[in-house]
């Protein structure tokens, strides 16, 4: 039971690929539940149970020696037990919908709404790696979403499931592998369903990456590389590149906005280098950071397509809950892109500065 999974079959697991074999099922209280699930110990022996609903939980050792092995082997929970799950959590007010690669709890009569919103992404993502030589892996769990009510509803949920940040519209919470959004009420107001799809995008861009491989909930990867490939996203001709098919439509106009108003004029080379490095960046300057991650992932993925996906497959393929030093994130990133931060610095601002 006590096994360190190798990083090829771990890979397997969370790319959510069938096992190769029938992987252990345990049975453990946590939180004052019964939990089934698949149990692993990370770089640093420390025991994690992945839940048959995708929740990750870490043991502490008396919860690791009290483990019981269950005679089935591991698999997800079925969408009817997922929906149960949901509808008993939420109440009646809610209803679940399941499409391909989602259960969606929302309010009631809302399926047309926002269902096939989310598979449409979902579509659009695979899509989007799969002409750049990335083929997501399909989900090993159906991945849900939550659609509250209204702000109200949103902010009990949090607290229910741990609490986020007060001023947040949505969050894609990795432990739990959920989405949290709510309804800002965009039927009768176009703004508002505007920022409702942003929010949507961004956070299920987070979602399904690392649900299918591009990235890995068991060692998360750069800050920048996660947000800036979410940020990606939002514009609509990354989202949606049929209706918009013009290199124009691919630019975010609000980071690029914030990037040449607060960034560009007083760039240097030490910013990237300090950004690959480091996630400290967003804790000191959130604004400045999400925006230099934003025009440095744009810049990466129009000018060297095939080099970021190399590095998006090198971050997904650490360790489990390994956590790299700033000299190790910094060489991992200068052995696909080159270790000449000034050179790289010009090219990057040239580039932005021609971006209509």
């Amino acid at each position: 039971m006590n096994k360190t999974l190798g990083v090829f079959a771990f890979a397997v697991l969370v790319a959510a690929a069938v096992p190769c074999q029938p992987a252990e099922t345990v049975e453990a209280t946590l939180q004052g539940q019964k939990v089934e699930g698949y149990p692993f110990t990370d770089v640093h022996r420390q025991m994690h149970l992945l839940g048959r609903d995708g929740r990750l939980w870490e043991l502490d050792p008396d919860q690791a020696a009290s483990l019981k092995s269950v005679s089935s082997p591991f698999r997800p929970d079925s969408l009817s037990e997922f929906r149960a799950a949901l509808l008993r959590e939420l109440g009646n007010d809610y209803e679940v919908s399941a499409t391909g690669h989602y259960v969606i709890a929302h309010p009631r009569g809302q399926r047309d709404r926002w269902a096939e919103r989310f598979e449409d992404l979902y579509r659009s993502f695979v899509r989007y790696f799969s002409v750049r030589g990335l083929t997501p892996g399909n989900p090993l769990f159906p991945m849900v979403g939550v659609v509250c009510r209204n702000r109200g509803d949103f902010a009990r949920h949090a607290t229910m499931q741990g609490g986020v940040p007060g001023s947040v519209l949505g969050y894609y919470d990795i432990d739990s592998n959920r989405l949290n959004i709510y309804d800002m009420g965009g039927g009768s107001n176009p703004a508002n369903w505007r920022k409702n799809a942003a929010v949507l995008i961004h956070e299920a861009t987070h979602q399904t990456a690392f649900n299918t491989g591009v990235h890995s909930r068991f060692s998360r990867p750069p800050v920048w590389l996660a947000e800036g490939l979410a940020m990606l996203f939002e514009a609509p001709g990354v989202y949606d590149s049929h209706a918009y098919p013009q290199s124009s439509d691919r630019v975010n106009r609000d980071r690029l906005r914030v990037f040449r108003q607060s960034l560009a004029p007083r760039h240097r080379p030490e910013i990237l280098a300090s950004m690959i490095a480091s996630d400290a960046m967003f804790q000191s300057n959130p604004g400045a950071a999400y925006a230099e991650a934003w025009a440095l992932t744009f810049f990466l993925v129009e000018t060297q397509p095939q080099k970021y996906v190399q590095y998006l497959r090198r971050t997904a393929s650490h360790g489990a809950y390994e956590t790299l030093t700033p000299a190790e994130r910094t060489a991992e990133f200068a052995g696909i892109f080159g270790a000449d931060w000034r050179m790289l610095e010009a090219q990057f601002l040239r580039f932005m500065a021609d971006v209509k």
